[in-house]
C-alpha cells in the first residue's frame, strides 16, 4: 500500500531546521514528503521542488526574481510557481495533505497556493499571524491555521511542540483522506443563520428527501463568498440566498461584510435563484459599546460579548431593496423575491428582541417599486419562520428544479 503524500511548504533558505523536524514527523507517521520550497535568497538542497523549479513555473529563472530587489514582487511570481506546481503534483500524483510554515510573508504564499487546491484535502498552516486578521490566508478553503505561539526561528521547546502536533494532524488527516466523488445529485446552495432556521431546515429537509445534495452556508461574512465561489466553479442546480446579512452588511459597514459581489455569481451564471430578506432586520457590529458608536441611536442586541445585532430601518432596507434590484437586473436567468409581511428573522418576531412590525409593508412597497421586471415578486402574509413562507419557497424551488 502506498505511503500518503503530503506536501510541506517551507523555505529551507530561512527555516531548514523547522521544515527538517517537521519532515522527521511526518516520516515517522509513514508519509511521504513532497518538500516544495520557494526560497529566494538562497539555495538548500533537499527539496523534491526547489526554488530554481519554482520560480521557472513563474515565468522567471531564481536569478531573475531576486533581481527585482521588492519582496511583493518577488513574492508574486514565486506564489504563481508554487500554485502551478501544487496544482499539478496533486493531479499528478494525489496529495493526501499539505502543511506549511511560516511569518506573514510565508502564510500569503502558502494560502494561496492553498487555495488553488481542492475542498477536502487536508490543509494546516502553522503560522505568526494566527492570532490576527487571517481571511486572505484562508479565503473560501478550509484551511486550519495553526498560532505559532513564538517566531519561526529555530527550535525551542514550544516550537517543536507545535510542530509537532501539526505535522502529526496532518499525517492523520492525509492517512484517513479519501477524496469525496461527486453525489451525481441535483446540488442545491442555501444560506442562513440561526434566526433562520426555523425556515431553512426544513426546506433543506425536503429538497434532501427529494434526491437533492443541499450544501448550507452560514452567512457570517465568509459563507456567502464561498456559495459564490461554488456556484460559478460547480455545476449548481439552484441557488437559495435566503440570509441577505452580508449583503446588507457590505452596504453599511457591517462586520459580516461579504464584498460589492457578494450574491451575484449564480445570477450571473443563469443558475435559478431565489432570494429572501433573511436577517435584513439587523447589521453585525461588535461589542455593544462600539455598535453604539459606530450605529448611534438605532436599537441594539448584544448576541453575545463579541457581536450585537443593531436594527435596520428604512434608510438601511431601501438601499437593501436598490442594491438587490441592480442585482436582479443583470440576472441571466430566472430569480425569485420572497417578502415576508411578518418579519424578517427570529429578532424580528413577537418573541425577539428587535422586532417592528412597521418595517415589512414598507419595504415591501419600496421593493416593488424598483425591483426590475425579470424578478418574481412575491409578498407572503406571514413571518419569515411560518411554515407557510418555507412552503412557499420551497415550492418554487422545486418548480425551478423541475424545469
Amino acid at each position: 500500500m502506498s505511503k500518503p503524500k503530503v506536501m510541506m511548504i517551507v523555505t529551507n533558505d530561512s527555516k531548514q531546521q523547522e521544515a527538517a523536524f517537521i519532515r522527521d514527523v511526518l516520516e515517522a507517521n509513514e508519509c511521504e514528503v513532497i518538500h516544495l520550497d520557494c526560497s529566494i535568497r538562497r539555495y538548500v538542497e533537499g527539496a523534491e521542488i526547489t526554488p530554481m523549479q519554482v520560480a521557472e513555473a513563474g515565468g522567471h529563472t531564481i536569478e531573475e526574481v531576486r533581481a527585482l530587489g521588492h519582496e511583493g514582487k518577488c513574492q508574486a511570481v514565486m506564489i504563481e510557481g508554487a500554485t502551478k506546481l501544487a496544482v499539478q503534483t496533486n493531479q499528478e500524483q494525489g496529495l493526501s495533505g499539505v502543511i506549511a510554515v511560516g511569518g506573514s510573508m510565508g502564510t500569503g504564499l502558502a494560502g494561496f497556493v492553498m487555495q488553488a487546491l481542492p475542498y477536502g484535502l487536508p490543509k494546516m498552516i502553522v503560522s505568526t499571524m494566527a492570532s490576527g486578521f487571517v481571511a486572505p490566508y484562508i479565503g473560501v478553503k478550509d484551511i486550519a491555521i495553526m498560532n505559532s505561539v513564538t517566531d519561526i526561528s529555530g527550535l525551542n521547546t514550544i516550537a517543536r511542540e507545535v510542530f509537532r502536533n501539526a505535522a502529526n494532524a496532518v499525517a492523520g488527516m492525509a492517512k484517513g483522506y479519501s477524496p469525496e466523488a461527486g453525489s451525481g445529485k441535483p446540488l442545491v446552495l442555501m444560506t442562513m443563520l440561526s434566526t433562520t432556521e426555523k425556515t431553512v431546515r426544513p426546506i433543506r429537509e425536503a429538497l434532501e428527501a427529494d434526491g437533492c445534495e443541499v450544501m448550507v452556508f452560514h452567512s457570517s461574512g465568509a459563507g456567502g463568498p464561498t456559495l459564490d465561489s461554488i456556484a460559478a466553479d460547480k455545476d449548481v442546480a439552484l441557488v437559495l440566498d435566503l440570509s441577505v446579512t452580508e449583503i446588507g452588511d457590505h452596504l453599511q459597514n457591517g462586520l459580516a461584510n461579504g464584498g460589492p459581489d457578494r450574491g451575484k455569481a449564480a445570477l450571473q451564471k443563469g443558475i435559478p435563484t431565489i432570494f429572501a430578506p433573511g436577517n435584513a432586520d439587523f447589521m453585525i457590529a461588535g461589542p455593544l459599546e462600539e455598535a453604539e458608536k459606530q450605529y448611534p441611536g438605532k436599537r441594539y442586541h448584544k448576541h453575545n460579548p463579541a457581536l450585537t445585532a443593531v436594527r435596520t430601518e428604512m434608510p438601511e432596507l431601501r438601499a437593501l431593496a436598490d442594491h438587490l434590484a441592480g442585482m436582479f437586473a443583470e440576472a441571466n436567468g430566472p430569480v425569485s423575491f420572497y417578502i415576508p409581511l411578518g418579519g424578517f428573522s427570529n429578532h424580528d418576531s413577537p418573541d425577539g428582541h428587535i422586532h417592528d412590525p412597521d418595517m415589512p409593508r414598507p419595504f415591501a412597497d419600496y421593493v416593488e417599486s424598483v425591483m426590475p421586471d425579470n424578478v418574481d415578486l412575491h409578498v407572503e402574509d406571514a413571518h419569515f419562520n411560518d411554515e407557510a413562507f418555507a412552503n412557499a419557497i420551497l415550492a418554487k424551488a422545486r418548480e425551478y428544479l423541475s424545469a
